[in-house]
């Protein structure tokens, strides 16, 4: 079952698809090739899993590859609004992980020639590696920006975070406080979110969190996905997978983010130097895509490794 939910927003090519994906409907953000696509590239969010928070990244990765990709945005169960029929579920990571696997086996299905490529953000760059172990001749590539794959043990706010995802109470206070106000009248709700976020988030930000976080069972769902994260990844990374892929896992990190320290690629580069791994140096924070400027910067930082690997692998 699929549904056209219109385009991303008015400025965006993007297109909004709402299909059921392993049993539960999904938002989807699509940009179609000019042609027959070279590149089938698949986006995988962080958490929260908002697709719409990427549509300026999106639309600046399809433009400069050309127009010769297609791209597509895959959101998380039940963190978006139109995710109705899941209403009072929870899900783990590994549900989310499940659920893009399903995704990815439909894609490959539809699309067997068409080269795949995987890109994630945060969490996402940890669940599109699950996807590489479990399609590995048919994944070409894989690109973490500022990808959490760690558990990061010197961040004291990564601490505070696991402890109030773990305690039950305060999940629950702090999803009925984003429900109570989403309730409130849009103008007041919209200035109390551009009060808290507005100083470094451009304003279509601002908006999509009023459209889709104000509402309290999609942040219990997002916190408790959390809390299975913190629970989920370990503190070193899984040095044989890398090692075995190391020719098509890339890394983007930002030059102060405690999700993807700097640490972490000073430790991989000195285990596996081959391992290809990028600093964006502009400064723009974990949450790039929040800002035109920082969606522009990590867009063409996402092509050149694309460009790069497949120059690569014509050599």
């Amino acid at each position: 079952m699929s549904g056209d939910g219109g385009a991303a927003s008015s400025s965006s090519r993007a297109a909004v698809r709402l299909e059921r994906i392993g049993g539960h409907m999904t938002e989807l953000l699509e940009l179609h090739a000019h042609k027959g696509p070279a590149l089938q590239i698949v986006f995988v969010p962080g958490n929260p899993g908002v697709v719409a928070y990427y549509q300026e990244y999106l639309d600046a990765l399809y433009d400069i590859l050309e127009g010769g990709a297609s791209v597509t945005a895959i959101s998380h169960i039940a963190h978006v609004s139109k995710d109705w029929e899941d209403a009072g579920r929870l899900f783990s990571l590994q549900e989310q992980i499940d659920h893009k696997l399903e995704f990815v086996q439909q894609q490959l299905n539809q699309r067997p020639d068409v080269p795949l490529i995987l890109v994630g953000h945060s969490i996402g760059a940890y669940i599109i590696m699950e996807i590489l172990r479990r399609f590995p001749s048919q994944v070409q590539q894989v690109i973490g920006l500022y990808p959490f794959v760690t558990l990061n043990r010197n961040s004291q706010w990564q601490g505070f975070l696991r402890r109030v995802s773990e305690t039950s109470a305060l999940c629950t206070a702090t999803s009925t406080l984003a429900g109570l106000v989403g309730r409130l009248p849009d103008a007041v709700s919209r200035g109390l979110v551009k009060v808290l976020l507005g100083r470094v988030w451009d304003p279509y930000a601002v908006d999509i969190t009023c459209q889709h976080l104000l509402q309290s069972r999609v942040v219990h769902n997002f916190m408790y996905m959390g809390r299975t994260e913190f629970a989920t990844l370990p503190l070193e990374p899984d040095w044989g997978f890398l090692r075995e892929f190391q020719s098509r896992i890339s890394f983007l990190f930002g030059t102060d983010d405690h999700w993807g320290p700097l640490s972490l690629l000073v430790h991989i580069s000195k285990e596996i130097p081959q391992l290809k791994m990028v600093v964006e140096r502009e400064g723009h924070l974990h949450t790039f895509s929040c800002t035109k400027a920082g969606s522009q910067c990590v867009a063409s930082h996402t092509a050149n490794i694309i460009i790069s690997h497949i120059a690569c692998a014509h050599l």
